[in-house]
């Protein structure tokens, strides 16, 4: 990594990779916080993590302790020696953590929409060394989540990470958030010397599938993890559901596998090396293949307009959507994918017969 000497959030990630960041959704109690640090000090945490200002969705639920629990993390710093981070959503939040010397700000997934906001955060902090995480925005935009970095950056402010939590989805999946993995690949690819933190457990909602989501993030050579932890989770004041026991993540982090970035020996590599060949001449016989069927709807769109016909048939469209993702499923395709992948190819042959219609 570059610059370690002078990067304090890199120097951070040096020493405890992957890092891990834990701690409650919600600061409720000194006595909560407090017991809930001296766990987690047991575990591979060094970073004590708690919601002290909460958005929430509808008004009436709990929406945080304020700056009242602030006293309490600089508690938790001073018996821990673990770093304190919190969220923050506008300046005077910003003001507070700075007069608390809280370690690392975090900037909300509905925070991050809002470039006004942001911009407001970024001037607040301007030429300070804090560690500043910006979580995606919670609609799937990559330019959103990375504009919202380049604002920090353009206030001189260098620590910088991100934070995957997952994208809102009007359906819902398994998933709280849908993870989207390519986003995140796609802003690892875009901001290489940004570290990525995986949070688990906005991403799945529950408890079961935090181990398999961070296992996930690992394989896909993120730098960390958030972890929402609770000495007794059921009866959180927030986000019960998807909190799991200091003992618990010390399970998890034990369990789970950290890759090597490369082959090591010349066997596995010349194999490894066959299979990627065997991939790229399948993926240039899908793209013909695909040209070749959008060629065909291209034919299609010319008849439609000399017959006057809509560009779009729903009933031959919803009929043929059924009947392919049968059939990837039963060779052993998963639904959502073949959803996607047909959508996709759906969404580009209407865009072709459209031009062809209207000129």
């Amino acid at each position: 990594m570059e610059n370690l000497e002078n990067n304090k959030w890199l120097q951070q990630m040096a020493l405890a990779h992957p890092l891990v960041i834990a701690g409650p959704c919600s600061a409720e109690t000194e006595e909560q916080v407090l017991e809930i640090a001296h766990e987690l000090k047991k575990t591979d945490a060094t970073v004590f993590r708690a919601g002290v200002w909460k958005p929430r969705t509808r008004p009436g639920n709990f929406e945080g302790i304020g700056a009242l629990a602030l006293p309490w993390l600089q508690r938790v710093k001073k018996e821990t020696g673990l770093l304190i981070a919190i969220e923050v959503a506008n300046a005077n939040h910003v003001k507070l953590a700075l007069e608390h010397d809280i370690d690392i700000l975090w900037i909300g997934a509905r925070t991050t929409v809002n470039p006004f906001a942001v911009q407001e955060i970024a001037d607040a902090l301007e030429n300070t060394e804090k560690i500043v995480l910006v979580k995606n925005p919670i609609n799937p935009d990559l330019e959103l989540w990375i504009g919202a970095v380049e604002r920090l950056q353009k206030a001189n402010i260098k620590n910088l990470g991100g934070i995957h939590r997952g994208f809102s989805t009007y359906q819902k999946t398994t998933y709280r958030n849908n993870p989207n993995w390519q986003i995140a690949i796609d802003f690892k690819n875009r901001l290489p010397k940004v570290p990525l933190i995986n949070d688990p457990s906005h991403i799945c909602g529950n408890r079961e599938g935090i181990f398999d989501v961070s296992q996930m993030a690992l394989d896909l050579q993120f730098d960390g993890l958030m972890i929402e932890t609770h000495t007794n989770p059921d009866k959180a004041w927030s986000d019960a559901k998807q909190q799991i026991t200091p003992a618990r993540l010390d399970e998890i982090t034990i369990e789970l596998r950290v890759r090597k970035n490369n082959f090591e020996e010349e066997k596995a590599l010349k194999n490894l090396n066959k299979l990627r060949s065997e991939i790229n001449i399948i993926d240039n016989q899908i793209i013909e293949i695909l040209s070749n069927r959008m060629k065909i709807s291209e034919k299609i769109a010319k008849e439609k307009k000399a017959q006057n016909v809509a560009v779009l048939q729903p009933n031959r469209w919803s009929a043929m959507l059924e009947e392919r993702v049968k059939n990837g499923v039963e060779l052993g395709l998963s639904v959502s994918f073949m959803e996607n992948v047909y959508k996709a190819i759906h969404q580009e042959s209407i865009k072709k017969q459209e031009n062809i219609v209207k000129t």
